[in-house]
């Protein structure tokens, strides 16, 4: 491939890939200098010239003329090598007056002799290291472009296919990238088959260096938020509103609703005719159950709403500025529907309402009372 067949081809591969191509150029020289120090030459005052209408590579070597020399500042590169922060500053790359007005006769301090010393086999070596360079800045611009891509997708569920598995994850197929779904990521107790199509709650998307990781989940309570606001038009349009959800993945969530439309009543419309409207949220979710709870401004009332099934509750809130403690008390008959079992209930109703709620019955209050 000739100079201008390269240029053309790069200039091709920058466009399809969304590559900056003065990036791609300055790195391409800063691997060309690299190759060129390994190569052929241990000084340090060089650069490269690459002309981007020919594709011709120029080796140049340079010296900043000076009346001393002056020391920079060392460090050094990922193969040890010695290099300077200010490449001008450096005994390599510097000449005295005394000397450069013999090659230049009349040169002041501060300009610069140059030279061009390319090897005539340098084109092999700037072929490899060009392709090495391009090749980097595309897997580069690739990873960027998709975490550009999935950025604005975390916190959102995503329709992918269960492409492969191992021991502790399943990987989703979401397009450009897989998504990785851990197995205990999964809602207990349900099944898979690889190649079915499969809905995820994208819980982190980031740049590692092995690239994008795009982390899924279908357990986290936000996975629940997300397949109540796609599949009810109305959550869309802003006529009824999600207040929260608390949630044990494969047993029960709670989630709380409301209207900002009072001839609309919330909890019927996300039940839909003929429970037709839940029945493909609980599908999703492998029959897990969902309490619908009545948002309220009110604590109390919202609170009462949160600890459904138990009826006929008396809320009053103790404290509702730092600890948010409220005391829930319910009829004999009742106690057992309002803790729930194994502590679900108000454990759920808790998180919901952002309430630590204390329970006592009718007969415990009276008791108090009489000591």
């Amino acid at each position: 491939m000739n100079g201008k067949e390269f240029i053309k081809a790069l200039k091709n591969i920058i466009e399809e890939k969304n590559i900056d191509e003065d990036t791609v150029y300055d790195a391409m020289e800063q691997g060309l200098i690299t190759a060129y120090k390994k190569n052929y030459d241990s000084k340090t005052n060089v650069k490269i010239d690459i002309n981007r209408e020919t594709g011709e590579f120029k080796v140049i070597r340079y010296f900043v003329v000076v009346d001393d020399y002056i020391e920079g500042e060392e460090s050094t590169d990922e193969e040890g090598n010695i290099i300077y922060l200010d490449p001008e500053i450096n005994e390599d790359a510097q000449i005295l007056l005394e000397d450069a007005e013999k090659m230049v006769p009349g040169i002041k301090v501060g300009e610069t002799i140059e030279e061009e010393v390319t090897p005539k086999d340098f084109g092999r070596v700037a072929a490899s290291t060009c392709k090495q360079v391009v090749t980097q800045k595309i897997r580069e611009a690739e990873r960027n472009s998709i975490i550009s891509e999935f950025a604005d997708k975390q916190d959102e569920i995503m329709v992918g296919t269960l492409a492969m598995e191992d021991a502790k994850n399943y990987y989703v197929d979401l397009g450009r990238t897989r998504g990785i779904l851990p197995k205990s990521e999964m809602i207990p107790n349900e099944t898979v088959t690889m190649g079915s199509s499969i809905k995820v709650y994208i819980s982190k998307v980031e740049a590692t260096t092995k690239g994008p990781l795009v982390l899924c989940t279908r357990k986290h309570y936000g996975f629940v938020k997300r397949l109540f606001e796609s599949e009810i038009p109305e959550f869309q349009d802003g006529t009824l509103e999600l207040h929260g959800v608390a949630r044990e993945a494969g047993v029960r969530s709670k989630v709380a609703v409301s209207s900002n439309n009072e001839r609309i009543d919330a909890i019927g419309t996300c039940i839909g005719e003929r429970g037709s409207r839940i029945a493909s949220i609980l599908s999703e979710l492998n029959g897990e159950k969902v309490d619908l709870v009545l948002w309220s401004e009110d604590p109390a009332e919202f609170i009462k709403n949160a600890l459904n099934p138990a009826k006929d509750v008396i809320v009053s809130i103790i404290d509702n500025t730092k600890e948010n403690l409220a005391l829930a008390i319910v009829p004999d008959d009742n106690l057992k529907l309002a803790i729930g079992k194994q502590g679900m209930n108000i454990r759920l109703a808790s998180r919901l309402t952002k309430f630590k709620i204390e329970i006592k019955t009718m007969t415990q209050i009276q008791e108090e009372g009489n000591n």
